[in-house]
C-alpha cells in the first residue's frame, strides 16, 4: 500500500478489501499495454501477454529439454519470448511495456542470476541480461511464489485478504507472504521461503546441506528420488504424506505471522488434487491451535495453470511503476495529457 495516507485508491475488479491499487498511475497506460510474461516452470518455460487487469491475451510454451547446455535451454525461452512480441503486434495491436519474470530455486535479487532446480544447467544464469538484450525492455523478477502472491491476492484465491501466505509445490518448494497488504521481501528477497522449514528432524538432507527440509521431503525431486518414479505417477501414500508435510510447514506459518489463509499452487499440489489438500488442512488443524491461528485453512490456487504467468506480470507492472516513480518529474508526461483509466496489480510495495 502507498505510504502516503494522502493518496487515492480505488479497489480492483472483484472489490477486494484490503488490496488497493492506485486511482492516478504513476505512468500513464492506454487499455493496449501489456506486460510479457514469463514463467521458468518444473517442466515448462512459458511466456504471455498480461494486461492492466490481469487478463492473459496470449501465451505459449516449450519444454525444458533435460542435458542439454544453458545455451540450448536459453534459445527454447527466447524463441517464445520473440513469438509473443511478434503476436503482441501483428495479432492483439498492443504495446508490450516491460518483462514480468518468475523462476524458482536459488536466485538473486531481481533475477539478475539464477539457479532453478528445474533447469540444472543453468547455475548463476544472467537472465536479466539476456532477456534485456534480447527484448529491447525493462526487465523485473521475484521468485515464483511471491509472484504468485501477488496473483492471487489481486485476482485469486485471496482476494479481499490484507493477510495471507502462498506456497507452491512443485519441483522445488517456496513461499510468498502478504501482511497488511504488502509483499514481505526480506533482506535478499528470499523472505518466506517456506521450503527450507524443518518438518523431519533428521529427515532426508536437502541441497541446501541440512537434514529434513520440506523441500528435500516434499518437493517434486524429492517425491521422484523417494519413488523412483516422477511426481506426475504418485501412490495415494505419497501424496497423504506430502500434504501432511506441507500442512505442518503451513502452521507454522499460520502460528508465526498471524495467518488465517494459506494458498497453495504449484504443478505438484494442483496435480495431486483433493488427497493432498485434504491431509494439509488436516494437519494445519492439528498444529495451528493458537487463539489466533485455529481454522486456518488452505486452499489450492484459484487461478490455477494461468497462475505463474499471471503472476510474472504482476511482478512486471509492480516493477515499472516502481520504475516509474524513481524517475525525475521531466521524464513525466505534462498535466493536461488526457489520462486513460485503468485499474492497476495490487499496490504492495
Amino acid at each position: 500500500m502507498s505510504d502516503d495516507p494522502s493518496t487515492s485508491s480505488e479497489r480492483l475488479a472483484g472489490d477486494p478489501d484490503s488490496v488497493h491499487v492506485d486511482a492516478e498511475s504513476a505512468a500513464p497506460r492506454s487499455a493496449s499495454d501489456v506486460v510479457l510474461a514469463v514463467d521458468v516452470g518444473a517442466t515448462h518455460f512459458q511466456a504471455g501477454l498480461v494486461t492492466a487487469r490481469g487478463t492473459l491475451i496470449d501465451r505459449a510454451r516449450a519444454e525444458i529439454e533435460e542435458e542439454v547446455g544453458p545455451e540450448s535451454q536459453f534459445t527454447a525461452l527466447a524463441l517464445i519470448v520473440t513469438e509473443m512480441l511478434d503476436r503482441s503486434d501483428a495479432r492483439h495491436s498492443v504495446i508490450v511495456r516491460g518483462l514480468g519474470v518468475s523462476s524458482g530455486g536459488h536466485v538473486s535479487r531481481g533475477l539478475d542470476q539464477i539457479s532453478p532446480l528445474s533447469v540444472p544447467a543453468w547455475r548463476d544464469f544472467p537472465l536479466r541480461e539476456r532477456l534485456v538484450e534480447l527484448a529491447g525492455h525493462e526487465v523485473h523478477g521475484d521468485l515464483d511464489a511471491k509472484a504468485l502472491a501477488l496473483a492471487e491476492g489481486w485476482l485469486g484465491a485471496a482476494q479481499g485478504q490484507s493477510n495471507f501466505c502462498v506456497i507452491t509445490v512443485s519441483a522445488g518448494i517456496s513461499g510468498g507472504i502478504i501482511l497488511d497488504g504488502d509483499l514481505l521481501d526480506g533482506e535478499s528477497g528470499y523472505a518466506g521461503q517456506i521450503g527450507h522449514f524443518i518438518v523431519e528432524p533428521g529427515g532426508r538432507r536437502c541441497l541446501c546441506g541440512v537434514q529434513g527440509c520440506l523441500e528435500a521431503e516434499a518437493s517434486g525431486q524429492a517425491v521422484g528420488s523417494i519413488t523412483g518414479r516422477p511426481a506426475s505417477e504418485p501412490s495415494y501414500q505419497i501424496m497423504q504424506r506430502t500434504g501432511d508435510l506441507v500442512g505442518r510447514a503451513a502452521a507454522s506459518m499460520c502460528n508465526a505471522f498471524d495467518l488465517s489463509l494459506v494458498v497453495i499452487g504449484g504443478s505438484v499440489a494442483l496435480g495431486f488434487g483433493s488427497t493432498f489438500f485434504h491431509a494439509a488442512q488436516v494437519t494445519l488443524d492439528e498444529h495451528a491451535r493458537q487463539p489466533y491461528s485455529r481454522g486456518a485453512r488452505i486452499t489450492p490456487s484459484r487461478l490455477g495453470e494461468q497462475g505463474p504467468l499471471v503472476g510474472a506480470g504482476a511482478v512486471g507492472w509492480r516493477g515499472l511503476r516502481r520504475a516509474a516513480r524513481r524517475r525525475p518529474a521531466v521524464d513525466q508526461p505534462a498535466v493536461d495529457q488526457p489520462a486513460v483509466e485503468q485499474p492497476q496489480p495490487p499496490n504492495v510495495r
